[in-house]
């Protein structure tokens, strides 16, 4: 049995320390996923992945040191998802249905990332709650730069004070209708990718005109 393993240890080795890290990560944020960090446990993550406890810690620490590099992973696949290049010329609400569309594919591709990115609370004191509120402050700033864009040939551009608040209440919705889609998985990311599309742009389309809602007691005046 003892020359067994020794002669399984350096088939084990062989792959390039890149693979082996994109392996653990790949367990690591399954079982995050699962259990949250609190619950997870480094045992079952090295189970998952096939390999030896001590070479978890050798390869990427200890465990808030692991779910750390699982929330810095997956949030650069979500911000490069939906910042990936869709061409030019594309009217402002093909780009954000463009958008829309690449990040209700990537939850549908990655729908443990997302869980890990998205579930964990956020409590004081946490080793990774300063790495989950960057994420989405990454997401947020990147809407909002594409509301900015869009909205840079009007008479009246949209400044930072009303990009910002609408990116933050566009990322929240998403959000939300994501943890729906969860209960009910017969739709698709196109599907899903409209619904909030049609809910959104019908007023962000008025802003990008340039056009404002007021109550009736405030219609001749102006706010931001």
């Amino acid at each position: 049995m003892e020359e067994q393993r020794d002669s399984e240890r350096p088939r084990s080795r062989r792959l390039p320390r890149e693979v082996r890290e994109r392996q653990i990560l790949d367990a690591a944020v399954e079982v995050f996923a699962k259990h949250g960090f609190h619950n997870a446990s480094m045992d079952e993550i090295a189970e998952t992945a096939s390999i030896s406890k001590p070479m978890l810690y050798a390869y990427l620490g200890a465990k808030d040191e692991l779910f750390i590099a699982c929330v810095r992973r997956e949030a650069t696949k979500l911000v490069e998802a939906i910042g990936a290049h869709i061409g030019t010329g594309l009217v402002p609400a093909d780009q954000l249905w463009h958008r829309l569309h690449m990040f209700f594919e990537y939850v549908q591709v990655n729908k443990a990332g997302w869980q890990l990115l998205h579930r964990q609370g956020d409590v004081p004191g946490e080793p990774y709650v300063k790495e989950l509120s960057e994420w989405r402050e990454r997401a947020t700033e990147l809407i909002a730069d594409l509301l900015a864009e869009a909205t840079t040939d009007q008479k009246q551009p949209m400044q930072p004070e009303q990009t910002e608040p609408f990116a933050a209440a566009l990322v929240g919705a998403g959000e939300a209708l994501v943890e729906w889609w969860f209960q009910h998985p017969d739709y698709t990311a196109e599907g899903m990718a409209m619904r909030l599309m049609n809910m959104l742009w019908l007023g962000f389309g008025e802003l990008v005109e340039g056009r404002s809602w007021f109550p009736a007691s405030q219609s001749g005046s102006h706010s931001s």
